[in-house]
């Protein structure tokens, strides 16, 4: 059975910065052991205020509750993001004719682009999330009472910070959608281009209906609050709903602007649309074969926990 010194000192560590961790843990934990546990829990307060003062924070767009994840996330993702994106395009940019400074800087353009919008829906979701968290008490004008302590997370349980990178990234990738065919960024000898095939706009849609999809199992996954058989199963279903129409798109060459393929096939002679489809379809697919093993993975381990006790 966990205490409320452990809940406490848990609620209080995971608002302030990993470095801080151990070295304010026993501090803490001091703290509450120079009185009736109790009685000085009530005394410290408000754990997030607890951690406020530890780390100086006042008035903040991101809070120390969900600072550390935002951080860890977008330092994760962009520098695997933007300089994909602007070496494809910057690839795209040369192998159409056009120099290779040229080609470099509109490469450098697409990343500082991609950068700017993850960094602006992270931060928008985050924002969001901080001011409509469930952890804040409403100001009802009672005292704080330990009771209102978060229980410690589960193994394999959807952390908050996970929860909301879901969501954020769910609307990066919406953001990305429209912008690749309504922006048209590729532009070769003066005409613009949209990246899909405007004949297969109905496919576009449902891609867009699809990622709204994955927003709302991560935000009931992690009210859910662990991984079920359920949550695997659904899980599995959205990875394939995803995985099999954009393999089978790209096998019947039905994705890619068809305009496009031909200007970029008389800049470069052709022979390179089908070895990359091939590795972008083989991507795709190994991407939802270990997305769903793993949800499987977790609600094993979950079932396996949850019965644990009842041995």
């Amino acid at each position: 059975m966990t205490t409320l010194t452990d809940r406490y000192v848990w609620a209080v560590l995971r608002a302030v910065p990993s470095r801080q961790r151990d070295e304010l843990e026993p501090e803490i934990r001091a703290l509450v052991a120079d009185a009736a546990e109790r009685t000085a829990l009530v005394e410290l307060g408000d754990p997030d205020a607890l951690a406020a003062r530890y780390t100086d924070a006042t008035r903040f767009l991101i809070g120390p509750r969900l600072y550390p994840e935002w951080e860890r996330l977008l330092k994760l993702l962009i520098p695997i993001v933007a300089p994909i994106a602007g070496i494809a395009f910057g690839a795209v940019a040369w192998a159409t004719g056009k120099p290779a400074g040229e080609a470099i800087v509109s490469g450098l353009g697409i990343a500082f682009n991609v950068v700017v919008q993850m960094a602006f829906w992270f931060t928008l979701v985050f924002a969001i999330a901080e001011r409509t968290g469930a952890s804040y008490i409403p100001a009802t004008g009672r005292p704080w009472t330990p009771d209102e302590l978060p229980e410690l997370p589960a193994p394999d349980r959807l952390s908050l910070g996970e929860a909301i990178a879901s969501v954020a990234f769910g609307a990066f990738v919406l953001a990305a959608i429209v912008w690749v065919q309504v922006a048209k960024p590729i532009v070769i000898d003066g005409t613009a281009f949209a990246l899909f095939d405007p004949a297969a706009s109905v496919w576009l849609w449902y891609l867009v209906g699809l990622t709204l999809a994955e927003i709302v199992f991560a935000l009931a996954l992690y009210r859910r609050g662990r991984w079920t058989w359920a949550y695997a199963v659904a899980n599995a279903v959205l990875a394939a709903a995803l995985a099999i129409p954009v393999v089978w798109l790209i096998r019947e060459e039905l994705l890619l602007n068809p305009a496009l393929v031909d200007a970029i096939d008389a800049k470069t002679g052709g022979g390179w649309l089908e070895p990359t489809m091939a590795i972008t379809a083989f991507v795709f697919a190994f991407i939802a074969v270990i997305d769903s093993v793993d949800g499987f993975g977790k609600a094993w381990r979950t079932s396996r926990q949850v019965a644990r006790p009842a041995g």
